[in-house]
């Protein structure tokens, strides 16, 4: 990566700086057929072969953009160097010094493209609701199922919007959005239930790959949003805070039920590329180098074997690696200092650990492949562990450690430290219990939020999660050393990102977050006792 691609990334996107209204339906088909230039929306949507080109153009843009892509990295960016355990490594580009420094802009080419990229999305997602609602040609299933698909990616999209930026506009058909002020998080919010609310009527035979929207995946995202909403600073939030914890329980209960999703036995089979359909994975991004790459998959081994110089996304230190036990499996799938160089025929130690999850070795193995790997590695954007760790964490917020909060943490455990090469039960190698109990709610709190830590290192999610549980600050001052830049540059104005510059020029009435428009009083998130 370097300055020149990301300048012709941005000189492409400015092309998108553009109202809403003005957004065509521009997409490709699936990953095997070539992309289609332009749509016209009036005349398309006629016959069903139509309307899934177009809703494939809603899924595209999750990995639109060479580097940029919500999927390709933008997320990893955004969420895991913004957290205590990674940093820029060699990178030369502004936007990613930027984010790793907690120094972002309202100029950032990845600030830029989260917003810009989504709204494209849900235009095309609005365009196709509309549309194919219309349409009475299709039976009334098949209608059904291509709604509720795009409707479950818009709310996905909204998701995004909603945590990265707080209160964004919301805009549900096309024609609209234009000069339109920031809605409120829980306008956002109620609309991201009611479409995924609506997703859950996906029947079953639609979805065939765990990359396309289903009723499982609209309950597990479900279960993430009720909790997620229910931890805001709204004051709806704060007056609903219960029943937002009870749905999200029962959206969770659905997925178990279910049957569908178990944990695998090894925990690294959910990023290995003969196995993208395994049963944990509720909802992914497939990445097919050459078309969609997973760009995360060059950014954490840009560097191939050698300990000259750090790739793209390096670690603070290897603190990480010696805070999973020496039994959990998690550490040597998550995190590395040693990896086979096939080339060479022997180990190669690291003095600096390499994230692991989108290293991908059965690649590298390939005598005419290159070292750089990982970029056919889907992205999990939820697996089933998250859905039980979201279910334990809302039991115990709602009830304290109930049993059923027990079970579903201690799954999460008992997995962990399971010897897939033995076939055996191993225990903490630190004499601590393999299943927890006799909790506080306290305890059990911070026992959920360390499984998180161990579980999701580089699937997007940390930032989030210190974000929700507003320790983002406390938590970067107690990990990163104190001479980094991360360190010092960290304040509560991280909590969201700014609204892109262009954007507000665009539209005035689009008010910029605290803390990017030089103000130096009135924090609200100190305000509101965030740490």
């Amino acid at each position: 990566m370097n300055t020149k691609i990301y300048n012709i990334v941005a000189k492409r996107v400015s092309s998108y700086l553009l109202p809403l209204t003005s957004y065509l339906l521009i997409g490709c088909a699936d990953l095997d057929q070539s992309s289609i230039s332009s749509i016209d929306k009036d005349n398309f949507y006629q016959s069903e072969s139509d309307i899934k080109v177009a809703l494939n153009g809603v899924y595209q843009v999750l990995t639109d953009g060479s580097m940029n892509g919500p999927w390709n990295d933008e997320l990893i960016f955004l969420n895991d160097l913004q957290s205590e355990y990674a940093r820029r490594g060699t990178a030369n580009s502004a936007a990613i010094t930027e984010i790793g420094d907690f120094a972002i802009t309202p100029t950032n080419a990845f600030v830029e493209t989260a917003w810009l990229y989504r709204y494209k999305a849900i235009n095309r997602a609005n365009i196709l609701i509309d549309k194919v609602q219309s349409n009475t040609t299709l039976a009334e299933q098949v209608r059904n199922n291509y709604v509720r698909s795009a409707k479950f990616l818009r709310a996905l999209y909204y998701f995004d919007l909603v945590r990265l930026f707080g209160d964004v506009p919301l805009v549900l058909h096309d024609g609209e959005g234009e000069g339109e002020p920031r809605t409120s998080k829980d306008e956002v919010y109620q609309q991201i239930v009611e479409d995924l609310t609506e997703a859950e009527g996906i029947t079953a035979d639609f979805p065939k790959l765990s990359s396309e929207a289903s009723s499982q995946a609209a309950s597990g995202l479900l279960s993430k949003v009720y909790i997620t909403w229910a931890q805001t600073d709204s004051e709806f939030s704060k007056a609903h805070q219960s029943e937002l914890y009870q749905k999200a329980i029962d959206a969770a209960n659905k997925v178990v039920l279910s049957g569908k999703y178990q944990l695998v036995n090894k925990f690294i089979d959910n990023w290995s590329l003969d196995k993208k359909e395994g049963p944990e994975l509720i909802f992914t991004v497939e990445h097919k180098f050459g078309i969609n790459r997973n760009v995360t998959g060059h950014c954490v081994f840009s560097t191939g074997f050698t300990n000259t110089k750090l790739p793209v996304i390096a670690a603070i230190n290897n603190n990480l690696y010696y805070e999973f036990d020496a039994n959990d499996q998690r550490r040597d799938a998550s995190v590395t200092l040693r990896l086979f160089d096939p080339a060479k025929g022997e180990y190669f130690d690291f003095d600096r650990l390499r994230f692991r999850k989108y290293i991908d070795t059965l690649y590298m193995a390939n005598e005419s492949a290159p070292y750089i790997s990982g970029q056919n590695t889907s992205s999990s954007v939820l697996r089933y562990a998250e859905v039980l760790l979201v279910k334990a964490e809302a039991e115990n917020e709602l009830n304290g450690p109930t049993p059923a909060a027990y079970e579903a943490l201690n799954a999460i455990r008992r997995r962990a430290y399971w010897n897939p090469y033995a076939n055996s039960q191993n225990q903490p190698a630190d004499g601590t219990p393999l299943e927890l109990s006799g909790l506080s709610k306290e305890q059990f709190r911070q026992a959920v939020q360390d499984e998180r830590y161990r579980e999701f290192v580089t699937e997007g999610n940390r930032w989030f999660d210190l974000k929700r549980w507003h320790i983002l600050v406390k938590t970067i001052k107690e990990k990163v050393p104190a001479d980094d830049l991360k360190y010092k540059n960290i304040s509560t104005r991280n909590y969201y990102l700014p609204v892109p510059l262009t954007q507000i020029e665009l539209n005035p009435k689009l008010e910029q977050n605290w803390g990017y428009a030089g103000e130096t009083s009135g924090d609200p998130y100190a305000a509101l006792g965030w740490k």
